[in-house]
């Protein structure tokens, strides 16, 4: 339950600190008086959207802080799964600062909003006199027969086990569109992948043909050069090599006689065995280089064949066209591994689908199994609460393919006049009969859930008298199980509360603030006393007010 709530600096309130008891708190106060501001505060301490339009002062941030009291409500699991220190008192705090950043604590512990509102879930359930819209919402209709039948965590299993069946669709319908569509690609990619690999093209090949392209084209020219080089070389007595190789037997005979003379003989002997060498190799091109008509032709084909292929792939190496080969390659191979992929999710689909439908019959099942009773238990609540002729009941359609609340299509009929047509509440059901409706509503499935906390925002609109009393005895009784807050403007409902705050507003020159005060027993009959006759409080209306706080 909640013990203590802190407002700092929160539209017209500086400084607020409120001690909260069990059972059943009514707050009361003039219109305008700061009522609302009070269920604002604790919806942005429970993870409600705000930005700095809430701060007071605008140079300094808004701290919102509640201290509840959760030992017996089995949340260690809860803690315990989001990494958070446990202890039978929790803190939740939320900061906006004057820049509007937001901030969130538990247990001084930063959590982002989406786990202080999980949790606080767990805590307070607040009804706002507009909430009452909700009633019409199929999801909402759903969820009470969640609550009342006990299936809550069942649902929350299915919806992630729907979640996956259609992650695994959409997955499955990607892969198909994308098989369609490699398979019109196949057939060309297979050609492109073949015309490369019939290619057999190698590293340095393109290199080494034009090379030798170049000497077949020059044939006749390069073997004439040569002939006259080896003739000139070595061919006869007055060759270089002959010329040489006499310099050389005579520097022979006197390098003997000096170092430097030994070494201009080293060299020389150097130069003729180079030059033999250089000889030996024209002799041996000369031989080789014959022209071939067909190799030429042959060679040209080849190049030809590469520089197709390389305009064809926009490329100008053969290294790159290896690359386009294994990169066909690899799509090829991909093409050939979707059929897999393909089959084995279409397996997995099939169970998880199996699953859903099994779940969602089973959902169902429990559903309609308490269908009687909510039944049975709102209608007797509305006769509790003034409306002995009301009946309600819930209209079901059974999905012929589960959706992500399972296989079920709820509607709530109603007629508060006897004898009337059932027809879904936004057709037929007023103001204060959908107040009163929500009324039993939460009374049910508060009853069921057990929450520490619920907070009830002018549920008494649209009914007054003995009906307010009805209402008085409604909250009084769930206050036995439960915490009960209720901000109201009946008397009825005041003179039931177990704790009475009242809300006011003070004005000095400069600004104008929200306080909250708790009442003692004559000042609680003194403030019953002016909602029954206004500012001029007569005898006979606090007799009254005494009456209703016995």
């Amino acid at each position: 339950m909640l013990t203590h709530l802190s407002i700092q600096n929160y539209a017209l309130i500086r400084q607020l600190d409120i001690d909260f008891t069990p059972g059943l708190t009514v707050i009361t106060g003039e219109t305008g008086a700061g009522k609302s501001i009070l269920l604002g505060a604790l919806n942005l301490m429970l993870g409600k959207r705000a930005d700095t339009q809430v701060l007071l002062d605008k140079t300094k941030k808004c701290i919102v802080e509640g201290l509840f009291t959760i030992g017996q409500y089995n949340l260690q699991d809860f803690f315990a799964s989001n990494d958070l220190e446990y202890d039978s008192q929790a803190i939740l705090r939320r900061e906006i600062a004057n820049n509007g950043k937001s901030r969130a604590f538990i247990n001084d512990m930063p959590v982002n909003l989406t786990l202080l509102k999980d949790l606080g879930e767990q805590l307070i359930d607040i009804h706002s006199q507009h909430q009452t819209v909700a009633l019409n919402d199929a999801n909402f209709q759903l969820a009470v027969i969640d609550s009342f039948s006990g299936i809550i965590e069942n649902v929350k299993k299915f919806k992630s086990l729907y979640e996956n069946f259609i992650k695994l669709k959409n997955q499955l319908e990607r892969l198909t569109e994308e098989e369609n569509k490699s398979k019109s690609e196949q057939d060309y990619f297979e050609f492109l992948f073949n015309e490369l690999e019939t290619a057999r093209l190698s590293l340095g090949e393109q290199e080494q043909l034009e090379s030798e392209l170049q000497v077949l084209n020059h044939a006749e020219e390069i073997k004439s050069r040569l002939s006259f080089s080896s003739h000139a070389i070595g061919g006869d007595e007055l060759s270089i090599l002959s010329r040489i190789n006499e310099v050389r037997s005579n520097l022979n005979q006197i390098s003997g006689f000096s170092a430097e003379l030994s070494e201009i003989f080293s060299r020389m002997e150097s130069n003729f065995v180079e030059l033999t060498d250089i000889y030996n190799e024209i002799e041996k091109n000369t031989e080789s280089i014959v022209y071939h008509p067909d190799k030429v032709n042959e060679i040209k084909e080849r190049i030809d064949l590469i520089y197709h292929l390389q305009n064809k792939h926009r490329v100008k190496t053969i290294e790159e066209l290896l690359a386009v080969k294994d990169d066909l390659n690899l799509k090829l191979n991909n093409i050939a591994s979707l059929e897999d992929k393909i089959k084995k999710l279409a397996i997995q689909l099939q169970q998880v689908e199996k699953e859903v439908s099994k779940e969602a019959k089973k959902i169902s099942d429990h559903r309609k199994k308490h269908f009687a009773a909510i039944e049975k238990e709102i209608g007797a609540t509305l006769a509790e609460l003034g409306m002995p002729h009301a009946r309600f009941s819930i209209h079901h359609k059974a999905l012929d393919v589960p959706g992500k609340d399972g296989s079920d299509a709820v509607k709530f009929l109603f007629n508060a006049n006897k004898g009337g047509e059932m027809q879904e509440l936004s057709k037929v059901a007023s103001g204060g009969e959908l107040s009163r409706l929500m009324l039993a509503v939460k009374s049910l499935i508060s009853q069921k859930n057990l929450l520490p906390t619920v907070v009830f925002d002018e549920i008494d609109i649209g009914v007054s008298g003995q009906v307010a009393d009805k209402v008085g005895t409604i909250l009084s009784k769930l206050s036995g199980s439960m915490q009960v807050i209720a901000i109201t403007h009946l008397p009825q409902i005041a003179g039931k509360g177990n704790t009475h705050f009242f809300v006011y507003k003070e004005t000095d020159k400069n600004s104008t603030k929200t306080e909250i005060k708790i009442l003692d027993a004559e000042e609680r009959v003194l403030e019953i006393a002016k909602m029954l006759s206004g500012k001029d409080v007569t005898s006979a209306s606090v007799e009254t007010a005494r009456h209703l706080l016995k």
